[in-house]
């Protein structure tokens, strides 16, 4: 029996609350139902699976932080684009850290929709924003890993409090941009590096 009130769409988002809130990890179904006042059981009306469930919430965040982002880098190239994409990407991970999270997770190739608006969209859109630079594969995808990690590992250090110098955190992020501006204008394209 469903009950009355308790839709995917509304588990998903209160799974992502609580997400924000205690973090991700802490996202399980014990944890939902009890939210809304229902057993375990009644919520598999509604998902398969803890593991869906997550995937889920993977996919909300995703396409919101896309969201955020294609906004943030419309009308823009190069270095204004980089850094707006940037500045967008860091925003998200830190107003939204369980969601955040959520969007780091591995998502099984079995799951994983390729015809995903959220996932052509972020992949339009990073790509996009490095044609700016006149990068294509494989070159493209190797600039696509090195910012994913840098925006990532900076974000993830910046939420834990991991940055204690005195420098001010903002201004050490516009200096990341600035020599990820300048890697990716002097990329060493792998053709040329290969007969170097």
């Amino acid at each position: 029996m469903v009950r009355a009130g308790i839709t995917v769409d509304r588990l998903v988002a209160a799974a992502a609350e609580l997400a924000d809130e205690a973090g991700f990890e802490q996202v399980t179904l014990s944890a939902l139902a009890r939210g809304f006042g229902v057993k375990d059981a009644s919520l598999y009306a509604h998902v398969k699976s803890l593991q869906d469930l997550r995937h889920r919430v993977a996919r909300l965040a995703g396409g919101e932080m896309i969201d955020l982002i294609g906004a943030a880098v419309a009308g823009r190239s190069g270095k204004d684009a980089l850094a707006a994409y940037a500045g967008a990407y860091r925003a998200y991970a830190l107003a939204h850290p369980g969601r955040y999270a959520a969007t780091q997770l591995r998502v099984d190739p079995a799951l994983a929709d390729p015809a995903d608006p959220a996932m052509r969209r972020t992949v339009e859109i990073t790509y996009g924003m490095l044609r700016g630079y006149g990068l294509v594969e494989p070159d493209a995808t190797d600039a696509v890993r090195l910012l994913r990690a840098t925006f990532h590992g900076y974000c993830a250090l910046e939420a834990g409090g991991g940055f204690n110098a005195p420098r001010d955190v903002r201004a050490s992020w516009d200096r990341a941009i600035d020599a990820l501006h300048i890697a990716l204008e002097h990329w060493p394209h792998e053709e040329t590096a290969r007969h170097a």
